[in-house]
Order: C-alpha cells, then structure tokens, then sequence
C-alpha cells in the first residue's frame, strides 16, 4: 500500500494506492476487483457555509466532502501519476496553486 500525501497552507490530504495482491476496500463505485492498482482518495471543494472549518495558511474556509472516488488502473506508475495529480487538483479547488503542494508517497508495510 502507498500512502500519497499532499500538503500546503498547513493542512493535508492523504489517499491511498493499493497494490497488485493487496485487497482494497469494497464499496459502491468501487472499480473492478480484478485491477492490479486502485487509488481511493476523499474529494472537497470550498463552500460559503456549513462543511467542515479548514484553516489554509493565515484564512479560515469552509469545505464539503464528496464520496472517495476509487480508480482502477494497470500499472503502478499509472496509479501514482493519476493519485499526485488528484492531490493537486483537490487543493487547486480550494484555491492552493498545484506548484505549491508538497507531494510525500510513503510505502506502508503491514
């Protein structure tokens, strides 16, 4: 399993790839059990009112959560290319520029 992390502002967002022979959570929307690399990570976007307070460097937001958005894919390097660039383009919603997210993929051993 390889954790991808993005940070930038002082906050975080964190999916994961789950690796060929490695059995990735089964839920609605899942891909296909049969791909070799599944990516699942939370999707956000700001909003006016209610969500969830987010502090993003020196100003307060407010987000709302969409449903993981799990993606199948053939090879690992497919996986992290499509894992780094949902990252960026969660926080890019919320106003961080892509070039300003740090990007961490952590291996996890079990």
């Amino acid at each position: 399993m390889l954790l991808v992390r993005g940070r930038a502002g002082g906050t975080e967002l964190t999916g994961t790839v789950y690796e060929r022979g490695e059995e990735a959570p089964q839920f609605s929307g899942a891909p296909d059990g049969e791909a070799p690399y599944v990516w699942i990570c939370d999707e956000f976007y700001e909003v006016d009112s209610g969500g969830s307070r987010l502090e993003l460097g020196d100003r307060e937001i407010r987000v709302a959560f969409e449903s993981p958005m799990p993606r199948g894919f053939d090879t690992r390097e497919q996986a992290l290319s499509a894992a780094k660039e949902h990252v960026r383009t969660q926080f890019a919603r919320i106003g961080v520029e892509p070039g300003d997210v740090e990007l961490v993929v952590e291996k996890v051993h079990e």
